[in-house]
């Protein structure tokens, strides 16, 4: 019976860079089924905890990447298919997908699946600064109009976030409501005081957006179905989108789902302000504007991307896991990032209320 490749390294005890040799043996026995020989193999990144795998691998045929995807085969066969979609049909800047000896996209073994893509140089990280963002924020609108029309191959298995969007909300107003029970349970530690002073007010910001997104055009837009809404890609940012030959190239596509086009500008907005520190109108009008020459937002478009930039995204990422780990979660390091959390959310208001004013009939009437 073949072995299956399991998580390796739960607690991080083994290095971020170590692979079982039963992984790489297999990863010989996949690279004998493409038309190339392999000079060298360098591990980029690893997933231990799920199962996943990324090498750069030096072959007779130029620098390619083999990955190991984490997730199960039908869900992994999915993002293959977007990713052969759009360079294939859309000729997206994406690397394209090498085929085996027997024209195949993929290998399976150890109950992964397994692909070669091209590697592409040189790539390079756009400027931590607001061009930079701007840029981003173009290339995954292109990214997201593109991906319109994709029909995954039989066999994958779909994955849709479009029709979930009222029950994420709920979830995240439900397990706010949590957080204030875990710090009572646990008010000795460090980041239990800070978090029973700001859990009702963000818990109220949930509740308000959830309310909002029931009243808004909501339904309406994702009535359009999986297929005219197209992908996001979910794991976007700095490090999956960089400066390469002809253009921005956008990397890593394995998580892709249909969604919402706005969700990615969403997680890149929420991530620029919490780099910065604080919310700046500059910058989101900056990213806004790009986003919307790639891929041009609607009235009720922007309605759901304000009303989801109001839920309280940064505070739940972050204070989710006192959840599973209280003992270890509510400490020191906690508190401070609350404390900043809340300072931050204090200049939040105010940019979304300025968009939301100063957008009018899909076309852009930005105070300069």
């Amino acid at each position: 019976m073949e072995q299956l490749i399991a998580p390796w390294d739960i607690d991080g005890s083994l290095g971020d860079l170590y692979v079982p040799p039963y992984i790489e043996e297999m990863a010989q026995q996949v690279i004998n089924k493409y038309d190339f020989k392999v000079n060298s193999m360098e591990v980029i990144t690893t997933k231990a905890d799920k199962g996943g795998l990324i090498w750069k691998i030096n072959t007779t045929k130029g620098p390619k990447s083999l990955k190991i995807l984490h997730r199960r085969p039908t869900r992994s066969l999915f993002s293959i298919g977007a990713q052969e979609y759009l360079v294939n049909v859309k000729k997206a800047r994406i690397p394209a997908i090498v085929k085996t000896k027997t024209g195949a996209n993929t290998v399976e073994m150890g109950g992964k699946i397994w692909f070669v893509a091209d590697w592409i140089e040189p790539l390079t990280p756009v400027s931590a600064d607001l061009e930079g963002a701007k840029l981003l924020s173009h290339a995954i609108g292109e990214f997201n109009e593109l991906s319109k029309g994709y029909v995954p191959p039989r066999g994958a298995e779909t994955s849709s976030r479009l029709f979930r969007w009222p029950k994420a909300y709920k979830k995240i107003s439900k397990k706010i409501n949590w957080f204030k029970h875990v710090a009572n349970l646990y008010s000795e530690l460090p980041a239990s005081k800070t978090i029973l002073n700001s859990a009702d007010m963000f818990e109220e910001q949930a509740r308000k957006a959830w309310t909002m997104l029931e009243k808004s055009n909501y339904q309406s837009l994702v009535a359009k179905g999986n297929k005219e809404w197209g992908l996001v890609h979910q794991d976007y940012g700095w490090s999956n989108g960089q400066m390469g030959p002809g253009g921005m190239w956008i990397i890593d596509l394995d998580g892709v789902a249909y969604d919402l086009s706005i969700r990615d500008l969403r997680k890149l907005i929420g991530g620029s302000m919490d780099d910065l520190g604080r919310w700046d109108i500059n910058w989101v009008v900056g990213m806004l504007d790009a986003y919307n020459e790639a891929n041009p937002i609607s009235d009720d478009l922007l309605e759901i991307l304000l009303i989801d930039l109001s839920l309280p995204n940064l505070y739940y990422k972050n204070v989710k896991e006192i959840l599973i780990d209280p003992v270890l979660s509510l400490n020191s390091e906690l508190d401070s990032v609350v404390q900043r959390i809340i300072e931050m959310d204090q200049t939040k208001w105010p940019v979304i209320e300025q968009v939301r004013k100063e957008w009018r009939g899909g076309k852009r009437k930005w105070k300069s």
